[in-house]
């Protein structure tokens, strides 16, 4: 299980993203900067053909008809080259695998380019607009934001690549709730170029960003895994996590996000590529049975469970359990000979892989996805699914052949297993003899086997360029035509027997790993705005105002406060210094004198007032949709005030006011109500410091009044 490097924090992270760039760096970046310049050379082919085929359609001119037609058949040819080399470029699997390996290849994705955008201007305005503020004050944060996604164009190949995606994701959450209202567009579109075919497809909506980051995530991982040293267990378990963990990125793209306009966000692509990386998961996990196996670390009746967590596997026969090989150990000594339950579980589980290959190969040849997908891709998903099945034949063979003497129970068990098919059921071979001749019989199937995977390999002009795939199908063909040679005796006239099938069956069981956005927490770099639970896009309220109330000492204002971050006006008293001043029910206080009191709690506006004395200064804003008391209570839920109190306190202060704390989320709690300086019934206590008197304001006259209670807009 990979343990994740925790990122730096906002104030040390920008220094660290500004002018990440590791396309130079390595032969996968290298590759990447290919694949860029071909996305932007297809954009340009697709939009002069574009032109040509408007011009084609509005011209009346023959002449020019057959000169557009022309043209438009260079396009046409030259987009056709283009994605023929970007196909080429997506089929240079090497250069991901790891060094000095002769094994079968991996397949790993190529990742989403996409273009710069400029957000700053756009998200000011928005701001001056939506939440009366000035944009210049949020400078440092709009800039980190825009170094961030700039960074994110070109992540490092490693676990700090996914937590700087991971994150970006997690800031995207905080940027499509504060700036992207559901009415209308603010003309940004997120441009993002295809990684299977180069063609560029663009929209409005921060689903679309949101997808694409992911199919990154999730093409990262396949890149780590496929560099890994799957010639040893920690290398393996290594692989097997972050295939996983890929195929669980694209399930969760394909279960979330739904329309998307590039083909590899399509339904039938995810799906195909989730089978895709399970299918090479279990491709590692039979190399680490076999491995496990032949450095003897296991026998037939150990047991355990390998992995761990939501992207790990479990099952039986694996390593030890940290999952790595002693090299010191194993190093000088002979790998151990495989008896025949060993051989039978190799046998088994080799099927499975071919069975899952032969899925995957049903998955790729879909209209809607074999037109996109590399050929190279689909001929080496054929050369597996042979050679695994070849494998499989091989393995049982071997098992019946070099055993010698009574077969165990538990060996007859899987025999009848293995061998059941609906048509008949073959005898067990008690003897020998007969073991032997079924035996031969599974070798020769082995062979047609290994010499179809040879003929695919051969036809594909990609896989014919990759020697050590070849050299290791010629290898496994050698090994099985001579274990055939050494029985293969010129006076046996016996008749040639079909094998029956091998039926595929595993003991390690797949869970896939959704990605973990929680272990990448990040901060609302917009956090001044206010709780994003009220201050969003989506709501609406009028611009600030500023009311100035004076009172005397034996008065109160006239209003009570209710809730958390932001504080509500609860109620308004007819007659009262509020009602003069123009305060209304529903109202959010976002600010006492000249401090923002957007974040503050109940207890804390309570006690600013007390501390203002017989002059407050009070900035407010009414909700465009909170004018009524049933809109108030929409309100309540969405705006964290609780829709179960309605009562208030007898002093004037509640009791619970000074001790409720507010979440950092502002999105679900019960915050208390306050009067100040309320007149029912006189139950107020004496001792309020908000209290209303029960005189009138003697020597004051009504005009003097409400010049001192004014509001300032």
């Amino acid at each position: 299980m990979l343990k994740w490097a925790i990122f730096p924090k906002p104030e040390q992270f920008r220094k660290r993203i500004v002018g990440s760039d590791p396309r130079a760096a390595t032969c996968r970046g290298k590759l990447q900067s290919k694949r860029s310049k071909l996305n932007m050379e297809i954009n340009k082919e697709l939009m002069l053909r574009s032109g040509a085929e408007n011009l084609f359609k509005a011209t009346t001119n023959k002449k020019m008809k057959e000169t557009v037609a022309l043209e438009l058949s260079f396009v046409n040819s030259n987009l056709q080259l283009l994605k023929e080399q970007l196909a080429e470029l997506n089929s240079s699997v090497e250069l991901y695998q790891a060094n000095n390996q002769i094994l079968i290849p991996m397949i790993p994705l190529g990742l989403k380019e996409t273009k710069e955008i400029e957000l700053r201007d756009t998200f000011k305005d928005f701001i001056l607009e939506h939440y009366s503020e000035d944009g210049g004050d949020y400078e440092d944060a709009l800039a980190e934001l825009q170094d961030l996604r700039q960074a994110m164009r070109t992540p490092t190949r490693d676990s700090h690549g996914i937590a700087l995606l991971l994150q970006y994701y997690n800031h995207l959450y905080y940027v499509e709730r504060r700036f992207f209202p559901p009415d209308r567009s603010l003309g940004i579109y997120f441009e993002w170029y295809d990684s299977l075919t180069g063609v560029p497809s663009s929209q409005r909506t921060v689903a679309f960003e949101k997808a694409s980051v992911l199919f990154n995530i999730g093409g990262l991982y396949t890149q780590i895994g496929t560099r890994q040293d799957r010639a040893t267990q920690k290398g393996l378990d290594s692989a097997v996590d972050n295939f996983l963990r890929a195929a669980g990125t694209f399930q969760y793209i394909h279960e979330n996000f739904t329309n998307a306009p590039s083909m590899d966000l399509g339904p039938e692509t995810l799906q195909m590529m989730v089978q895709l990386m399970c299918a090479q998961a279990r491709e590692c996990l039979f190399a680490k049975s076999r491995l496990a196996f032949t450095e003897g670390k296991v026998g037939n009746d150990s047991e355990e469970e390998s992995g761990g967590g939501s992207g790990g596997f479990s099952g039986s026969n694996g390593s030890d359990s940290d999952g790595q090989a002693d090299d010191d150990e194993t190093a000088d000594s002979e790998p151990l000979q495989l008896d025949i339950d060993q051989c039978l579980e190799l046998g088994q589980e080799s099927a499975h892989v071919g069975d899952v290959y032969e899925k995957v190969y049903q998955a790729i040849s879909q209209q809607t996805v074999k037109d996109y997908v590399p050929y190279s891709w689909v001929s080496l998903i054929q050369v597996k699914r042979e050679h695994y099945r070849a494998l499989a034949h091989y393995y049982v063979a071997v098992g019946l052949i070099d055993h010698l003497g009574a077969l165990h129970q538990r060996t007859k068990d899987t025999l009848m297993f293995l061998h059941d098919n609906k048509e008949s059921k073959l005898p067990i071979p008690e003897s020998d003899g007969d073991r032997k001749y079924l035996g031969k019989a599974h070798l020769r199937e082995a062979l047609l086997l290994h010499e179809e995977a040879l003929r695919l390999n051969r036809m594909c002009r990609e896989l014919r360029k990759k020697d050590q795939l070849a050299e290791l199908l010629r290898t496994t063909r050698d090994a099985t035509l001579n274990k055939y040679s050494e029985i293969d005796e010129e006076d046996d006239f016996q008749e040639v027997m079909d094998p029956p099938p091998v039926l595929p069956s595993t003991t390690y069981q797949l869970n896939l790993s959704y990605p973990d956005f929680s272990n990448h927490r990040v901060t609302d770099l917009f956090k001044c705005l206010g709780p994003v639970a009220v201050f969003n896009a989506k709501h609406h309220w009028s611009a600030p105002r500023t009311v100035h109330l004076r009172k005397r000492d034996d008065e109160g204002y006239g209003f009570s406060v209710r809730g958390d971050a932001p504080v509500v006006i609860a109620g308004v008293e007819a007659a009262s210094l509020a009602h003069i001043g123009g305060m209304k029910e529903g109202d959010y206080l976002v600010g006492i004198a000249d401090k923002d009191i957007k974040w503050s709690s109940h207890a804390d506006v309570v006690e600013k007032i007390r501390s203002a004395g017989n002059s407050l200064k009070l900035r407010l804003v009414t909700p465009h949709n909170n004018r009524t008391k049933n809109s108030f209570s929409k309100a309540k839920l969405h705006g964290g005030i609780s829709p179960t109190s309605t009562t208030s306190s007898s002093s004037g202060l509640s009791s619970a006011g000074s001790s409720v704390s507010y979440p950092a989320s502002a999105d679900s709690y019960s915050p208390p109500i306050s009067e100040v300086g309320s007149t029912r019934g006189g139950s107020l206590m004496p001792f309020s410091l908000f209290k209303k008197g029960s005189k009138d304001r003697k020597g004051f006259s009504r005009e003097e009044i409400i010049h001192d209670n004014v509001i300032f807009r």
